[in-house]
């Protein structure tokens, strides 16, 4: 304990030296995404029946809100529990858009497609996140449709609490999640598929999962006393199972996982954190994430890490210490719980937005770690206590393009071609050529005078999946004091080499 706390002061007065030497320092590469939950309509849409027309409304909004906020990624949850918010022969449309499961909207849209569209043309990368195996929200209240899982196959199955769920120990399970994630990734124009924290649930007290047939039925070798090795086993085969499947289909798109911000306490293992949490990934859910990293099976991490800096059981300075001294090369962002912050929040800490700036300074001085996610996304919307001119102020001053992740296949691109500048109606007008390849551009201005860097994060103007932009006409952009240049970015996030703008009168 006394270790613990010496080390959270010392991680402590090193975010006191970032905030006044370090908190300016603008990375241009670095992931700042937000979950957009869509389970329970916690944020989109705002509720089930909504018209077509409205439910587009809200996702518009809320992308607007990400390019607002400087962000770059949503991860946007398209399978809150085998129900599917996309055209699936394999599980029914979800009940969160029209408010009866198995019911397509009216009239007729794919609201993934939609998303992706409208991701694309803003120059937001989109991470498809999926629960692997909850299966029903509430066992006392939902109806399910016909073409559900559980109506087709009941042997798959286990309920748990309130809940339903995939059983893990059955191979065919894992066949059905795989099935899943391959019909998307065939279909679908997606950055990464993203699975979160639920393997085996959360524990529920005195209660076991009810899992026993499948050991006995499946056990490959673990004898009875290793039950907990074999759940751990069961999670590592899907993991493993799931990484093989994406890279098949399309080697570039990248497989991410978000789990719980506790690996395990070092009581259990030295090899754990300074905390004292009372779940665990290792030990609860069953998940064995260092495992996974080591292996190479998942191509990024991101611990939810949703404490406050110095919190007794789980302290946020230590744990994101803690997760970039074990990324065994898997390319670490944290996850930060906007939702915390609060005037009747019980912590102090969250009773202002400055608990997240002090989080951010620590994460710009630490290596390996690469950025950021939030939930979630109704908290841009609600702003709480100016967080979000707190950042563009301060971390997120500059736009920034998202990190480029060697553990997937790399893509280059030729720059765009015929890149035009006009100027017309007080606006400074930019036009380039579009190729297929180029998944969006990231535009650049430079001052007179002064050499151009395209490595400098102050120079990047804006990252767009559209080929013009218009910019309006001022002295701080006009072409007598400025010009500007252009790069393609490829489905891996390589930017091509700049190209300059060809003025015409």
């Amino acid at each position: 304990m006394g270790r613990k706390l010496l080390l959270s002061f010392i991680i402590c007065l090193l975010a006191v030296w970032f905030v006044t030497d370090n908190s300016t320092a603008a990375p241009k590469r670095e992931m700042r995404a937000v979950w957009i939950a869509t389970v329970a309509n916690i944020d989109w849409p705002s509720r089930s029946g909504l018209s077509t027309l409205d439910q587009q409304r809200e996702l518009i909004e809320l992308l607007d809100l990400v390019k607002e906020w400087n962000m770059n990624t949503i991860i946007f949850q398209i399978r809150p529990a085998a129900d599917a918010f996309f055209p699936s022969e394999l599980e029914p449309w979800t009940q969160y858009l029209t408010g009866t499961q198995g019911q397509a909207p009216e009239p007729f849209y794919d609201p993934l497609q939609f998303a992706i569209d409208e991701s694309r043309r803003r120059g937001i990368d989109i991470h498809l996140w999926l629960n692997p195996y909850r299966a029903e929200i509430d066992t006392a209240r939902n109806a399910l449709s016909d073409n559900h899982p559980i109506k087709k196959h009941p042997e798959w199955f286990v309920n748990y609490g309130r809940l339903s769920y995939f059983n893990p120990g059955l191979p065919e399970t894992r066949d059905h999640v795989s099935r899943v994630v391959a019909d998307l990734v065939r279909r679908y124009d997606m950055d990464a598929i993203h699975f979160d924290d639920y393997f085996y649930p959360y524990p529920l007290p005195g209660l076991e999962f009810p899992d026993s047939a499948a050991f006995a039925k499946h056990p490959r070798g673990f004898s009875s006393d290793e039950k907990e090795a074999w759940r751990r086993d069961n999670v590592d085969l899907i993991i493993k199972q799931l990484q093989d499947t994406i890279k098949s289909i399309k080697p570039h798109v990248e497989f991410g996982i978000s789990p719980f911000g506790v690996w395990r306490n070092y009581d259990k293992d030295p090899r754990g954190s300074y905390t004292r949490a009372g779940v665990t990934n290792y030990d609860d859910l069953h998940a064995d994430i260092l495992k996974w990293q080591k292996k190479g099976w998942i191509d990024y991490v991101t611990p939810q890490l949703y404490w406050h800096i110095g919190m007794e059981l789980a302290d946020y300075a230590i744990l994101a210490q803690w997760w970039a001294d074990n990324t065994y090369g898997c390319p670490l962002y944290i996850g930060h719980g906007l939702y915390r912050i609060g005037a009747d929040s019980p912590n102090e800490e969250w009773r202002s937005s400055e608990e997240i700036g002090r989080q951010l300074d620590i994460l710009r001085g630490i290596p390996n770690i690469e950025g950021s996610m939030y939930f979630s996304a109704r908290f841009l919307r609600a702003n709480t206590f100016g967080l979000k001119e707190r950042l563009l102020a301060n971390h997120y001053r500059y736009p920034a393009l998202p990190p480029i992740n060697n553990r997937v296949k790399q893509y280059t691109v030729e720059p765009p071609e015929n890149p035009v500048m006009t100027v017309s109606d007080l606006s400074i007008h930019l036009t380039w050529e579009r190729s297929e390849d180029h998944k969006g551009y990231a535009v650049y201005k430079f001052r007179h005078g002064i050499a151009a860097s395209i490595e400098n994060a102050e120079n990047l103007m804006l990252v767009t999946g559209e080929n013009s932009v218009s910019i309006p006409l001022t002295g701080k952009t006009s072409q007598e004091y400025y010009y500007y240049m252009v790069t393609a970015l490829s489905k891996s996030n390589q930017e091509s080499v700049p190209v300059f703008f060809d003025e015409r009168m």
